[in-house]
């Protein structure tokens, strides 16, 4: 398996909840509304999920194994994090303007 693009759909200032990011695999298969989340102690990648009839929310994909996990956590936040950065350079490139009246 391997995830072949990764986009950053959406960032958020505010909150915890930080990027809403799709992915495709082998460049077969793509997963959307991953969710890069701010938790107590780090950032990491919620799947999507659903709530069932108990209230309960329940992942619609997720990876198998802690490797898999892994791989996609890394592989998103990666890619997170280097929008934030570009993002970063492009505000301090661009000179706020004023208007003098």
């Amino acid at each position: 398996m391997e995830i072949t693009d990764v986009k950053i759909r959406k960032i958020m200032s505010e909150g915890r909840l930080k990027a809403v990011v799709s992915v495709t695999i082998d460049d077969m298969f793509a997963v959307h509304d991953i969710k890069v989340v701010q938790g107590d102690e780090r950032l990491f990648v919620a799947m999507p999920s659903r709530k069932d009839e108990n209230g309960v929310f329940r992942d619609i994909v997720h990876p198998i194994s802690s490797s898999a996990r892994k791989v996609f956590e890394d592989v998103i936040l990666d890619a997170y994090n280097k929008q934030l950065v570009m993002l970063e350079a492009e505000s301090e490139a661009t000179p706020e303007t004023t208007t003098n009246e």
